[in-house]
């Protein structure tokens, strides 16, 4: 039987951005199998956990904040724009989307699309809020146009509330956060850590 991975995230979150093809290569590796799980993160998430907006941090968050992503977009050597034209940016349907993709596709297809959306914010300049911009995304990925409208079931936003009120309870305060086995691994940065637990098995 395969260990399974939940891993929460925020769309808009450049951390999840850098962090997800890597996340994806190792879980494939490993046979892992990945419960994805966009949650809310600003809305609902940081008001029981602490975590404060990035315009209401501090201005030496802020500042640190982009000198380590420059320093990781320059060592992953992955493209990243530090203040992209559409952040931030609302991100609960583009968050629907990827549940509604996983529910009728399956897990890899939600992962694909979740890199698109991601790159769409940090790479590519796309407003991920804009309902044009989603039905071009799931067209690049070869996915159904129909997922876009299924996106606004009831149920989909159920299971959005259900990923959020489950990171809650996991723990979780920052994305990207991955949780093997019941052990939470917060950011990017611990994908070593999430790798040789995998392993482990």
């Amino acid at each position: 039987m395969s260990i399974s991975v939940d891993y929460y995230f925020s769309v808009q979150s450049p951390w999840t951005y850098l962090g997800h093809e890597r996340f994806a290569q190792l879980a494939r590796a490993s046979g892992a199998a990945l419960r994805v799980m966009p949650v809310d993160l600003g809305g609902k998430v940081f008001p029981v956990s602490g975590g404060l907006p990035l315009g209401q941090r501090a201005p030496q968050r802020q500042a640190y904040r982009l000198l380590e992503l420059r320093r990781f977009s320059d060592h992953l050597g992955m493209p990243l724009n530090l203040k992209p034209r559409y952040f931030p940016v609302a991100g609960d349907d583009a968050s629907r989307l990827i549940i509604a993709v996983d529910l009728h596709d399956g897990s890899d297809a939600a992962m694909k699309i979740g890199g698109a959306i991601f790159t769409a914010v940090w790479v590519r300049e796309r407003n991920i809020a804009d309902a044009q911009v989603l039905a071009e995304l799931l067209a690049e990925c070869g996915l159904s146009a129909g997922r876009l409208e299924q996106s606004r079931d009831p149920a989909v936003q159920a299971h959005y509330e259900a990923n959020t009120r489950r990171a809650i309870d996991a723990g979780v305060f920052g994305a990207p956060s991955y949780v093997v086995d019941g052990e939470l691994f917060w950011g990017q940065d611990r994908l070593d850590f999430v790798e040789r637990k995998l392993r482990a098995g």
